[in-house]
């Protein structure tokens, strides 16, 4: 079968880099995963670097092609809407030309308009992975973050409504398309999956532990929405315990960095700054290391449609402690791979880490849990198993796509803004 990955807004080939998000470690290892089935599959990222080879091999059966739209330099995922109609449109001419995918998976609501664009004239199979949703994103966020509604929550609406299926990570997440009006009947869940040859309970361990402090390791962008400040605001409630974040920018540039002096000034505030540690963004190799390195792994996200690092810290065999919200209340099984707790409760999460850092056994025993979790669930080899059925049903001409009627009246409205 001959797939498309529409992902304008993550390019694998930059995986582990500064900027680099869950988005791309997916659609990384989903298509290395669709490769390894036997599938031809092609990545379509947009170009944005000038001096560089429209195309690249990056695994057995699988190609990345970049697109040229908008400037050729790294855009704002943000201010990209305007320019998805050019890249569906770049799209549509290259399957024109030649051999077009039996099936288009398009991963972020960007890249789905602009595969809805692609597959307007010739139509083909179109399924989407949304990665988060702007009604859920607005729910979790500041009130006075928020600059207004913006477009994306109606476009997201219309092209689930468009879409042959949506493909939702977890029940949390099928709950809320159906609050936006998708129809339950075209979704499916298919969770994300944990490279369980790389993240693994054997292998080596990066740096060493501070003498006679346990390490508490979180990883992600250093965003605010990401809670580290919570975190390091539960940190003095945990004594004889260090805190190391990693992600963010180039570990070169982490003192210039907005995002890590933010958290470094809350350290101060709390008294914690000597406990605190930000490492930067890691390639994936280094990535295991530090999750071997720690004895739990904390998250504290407002808001998370799926959460991939706690499933990597599990098949790493570390516990987790987490904020009970979107898909992480669902890949955690309280007290048994790790300890949930209410989401913005600094307190609770003090005395969880507390807990289950005080107690070897414990941790033990959700680590060997969590191991089994991860191998029986969460691989990308049964997320890819998973996601070839569904392309297979959309290209037999399943019966949940939109009536044609339907279908024209959506586009003429998602024309208006592509």
């Amino acid at each position: 079968m001959r797939i498309a990955l529409v992902s304008a807004q993550a390019n694998p080939l930059v995986l582990g880099g500064p900027g680099t998000r869950g988005r791309h470690t997916h659609v990384a290892a989903l298509s290395g995963a669709l490769g390894g089935l036997g599938h031809e599959v092609v990545v379509y990222v947009r170009r944005e670097e000038p001096d560089v080879p429209a195309e690249a091999p990056f695994a057995p059966g699988v190609t990345v092609e970049r697109v040229p739209a908008g400037p050729e330099r790294p855009v704002p995922a943000d201010d990209q809407l305007p320019l998805m109609g050019e890249f569906g449109r770049a799209l549509a001419a290259r399957w024109a030309a030649g051999d077009g995918p039996d099936v288009v998976h398009a991963h972020y609501w960007l890249s789905g308009l602009a595969a809805l664009t692609a597959t307007a004239e010739a139509r083909r199979p179109v399924v989407v992975t949304y990665h988060g949703l702007a009604a859920v994103e607005r729910r979790h966020l500041p009130v006075d973050r928020n600059a207004g509604p913006g477009p994306r929550a109606g476009l997201e609406r219309q092209l689930g409504s468009l879409a042959d299926r949506v493909v939702a990570q977890s029940e949390d997440e099928v709950a809320d398309l159906g609050r936006m009006g998708v129809r339950r009947a075209g979704t499916v869940i298919v969770p994300s999956g944990v490279d369980v040859d790389r993240f693994t309970p054997g292998g080596p361990t990066a740096d060493h532990r501070r003498p006679g402090l346990r390490r508490i390791l979180s990883v992600g962008p250093l965003e605010e929405r990401k809670g580290f400040t919570d975190l390091i605001e539960a940190l003095r409630r945990v004594p004889g315990a260090e805190l190391v974040i990693v992600g963010g920018p180039d570990p070169a540039e982490v003192d210039r960095d907005p995002g890590a002096r933010r958290l470094l000034q809350a350290a101060d505030r709390f008294g914690v700054a000597d406990r605190l540690r930000i490492v930067g963004a890691v390639t994936q190799d280094e990535l295991a290391g530090w999750y071997r390195s720690a004895d739990v792994l904390a998250c504290a996200p407002w808001y998370e449609p799926f959460g991939l690092t706690p499933l990597e810290a599990m098949a790493c065999g570390v516990p987790v402690v987490a904020y009970a919200t979107g898909g992480i209340a669902e890949s955690v099984i309280d007290n048994v791979t790790g300890v949930l707790v209410p989401p913005r409760d600094t307190l609770a999460m003090a005395g969880a880490l507390r807990g289950l850092l005080g107690d070897e056994v414990r941790r033990m025993s959700f680590a060997s849990a969590a191991i089994d979790r991860v191998r029986s669930r969460y691989t990308w080899d049964r997320t890819a198993t998973e996601l070839e059925r569904v392309y297979r049903a959309v290209s037999g001409g399943d019966d949940s796509a939109p009536a044609p009627d339907e279908a024209d009246e959506d586009e003429e409205a998602l024309s208006e803004v592509s």
